[in-house]
């Protein structure tokens, strides 16, 4: 018993030629599109200038702040009694210069009382540049 007839079963087939026109049509528009830079065939000249040398940088007076609210002044360890005692103590760390810069490192458990006590020793001395150091966290 024949479902199909007599009729000749017709086999699939793939036309290339829209796929070829269409990868044709990209790549012309990719090379269009694309910049090339011959950076190697330059000839640059750069521009000359004289500078100035670089001016000594200011003292660097290091206070650190642990968590237990102990002070470190340039690697000496300083029992806090008064802020007219800190300053007393910036003020010779400074050996009178006002140019100095104070560099805060506290703990992160340090209160903040007692790095507003360095501030305020700063301040009577007449250090008005303070900056604080901070570390990058770890990933």
């Amino acid at each position: 018993m024949r479902l199909r007839g007599n009729r000749p079963r017709d086999e699939p087939e793939i036309n290339f030629i829209p796929l070829i026109d269409v990868l044709l049509v990209i790549l012309i528009f990719l090379m269009v599109t694309t910049t090339y830079q011959r950076v190697a065939e330059l000839k640059i000249t750069l521009p000359e200038a004289d500078a100035d040398q670089m001016k000594q940088r200011p003292k660097e007076i290091n206070v650190g702040i642990d968590a237990q609210g102990q002070y470190v002044i340039d690697k000496n360890v300083f029992a806090y009694t008064t802020v007219a005692a800190l300053a007393d103590a910036l003020g010779r760390a400074s050996g009178g210069s006002k140019e100095a810069v104070v560099i805060i490192n506290a703990d992160a458990n340090a209160t903040h009382q007692s790095v507003i006590h360095v501030m305020e020793a700063a301040r009577q001395v007449g250090l008005i540049h303070i900056t604080f150091a901070t570390q990058t966290t770890r990933k």
